[in-house]
């Protein structure tokens, strides 16, 4: 799928999905949405992490605006920050970050008590709370997998923004607890061997791959229309 980039800052917490609701990215995010539905027959898909083969490439704000999609939908959603080396979800949706994901982890707090509301209706988020000196062991400890568990039977779609794949191995810990996987790649800037290694590290996890976006492509007037209405956009791992 393919983006035009943005001129305001992902930090500023703009999310187009919320913002726009009528814009052609919003449309596009509403069609990944789509994708991800029909993506498994035989299971329904109830979580998914949301990762890059490195930094920079769109995949936070990827996850923010898949999950409010979602919320639109009329499902009950959570977004979960699993990015714990720098986490911004907080930001995005303008949300205290004082307790969260390490807090539940660390049984400081319960699920039910740390997840927030967000200004979008029937959207939670569970932001990631205070940085933990050691985010891989803390993400494959047990508690994860009880969260996950607990977060799944209490929403109708979990969604983890997670840190890019290669970079760290956080996103293949958290991938082992998520039904599915989507890779974002940046158009210009993400090189085919990287797209190659984070694809093979996302098949070695227990959760299946559904497939990659491509963000960041600038468009023409008339390749946008052809976008519109294009029902590929989103790129089938095959």
């Amino acid at each position: 799928m393919a983006f035009r980039k943005s001129r305001g800052s992902w930090m500023s917490g703009n999310v187009i999905a919320m913002t726009e609701p009528k814009s052609l990215n919003s449309e596009q995010y509403r069609t990944i949405r789509t994708n991800i539905e029909f993506a498994s027959v035989d299971r329904p898909m109830k979580s998914v992490m949301i990762t890059s083969a490195c930094p920079g490439e769109g995949k936070s704000t990827t996850a923010a605006n898949l999950a409010v999609v979602f919320a639109q939908q009329g499902k009950k959603v959570l977004l979960i920050d699993a990015y714990l080396r720098k986490p911004t979800v907080h930001t995005a949706f303008h949300l205290e970050n004082m307790s969260g994901l390490t807090s539940v982890l660390l049984k400081k707090s319960s699920l039910r008590q740390t997840v927030q509301a967000s200004s979008e209706k029937r959207l939670d988020v569970l932001t990631s709370g205070p940085i933990p000196p050691n985010p891989a062991e803390l993400l494959s400890s047990m508690w994860m997998k009880e969260l996950a568990d607990e977060a799944c039977k209490a929403y109708d779609m979990v969604i983890f923004d997670t840190p890019p794949i290669l970079a760290v191995a956080d996103a293949q810990i958290v991938g082992s607890v998520a039904d599915g996987s989507v890779l974002v790649i940046s158009s210009g800037k993400t090189e085919k061997e990287q797209a190659a290694k984070a694809k093979e590290v996302l098949e070695s996890c227990s959760s299946k791959l559904l497939g990659a976006i491509m963000n960041g492509k600038k468009l023409s007037k008339r390749s946008e229309y052809r976008y519109y209405g294009n029902k590929d956009n989103f790129i089938q791992n095959k």
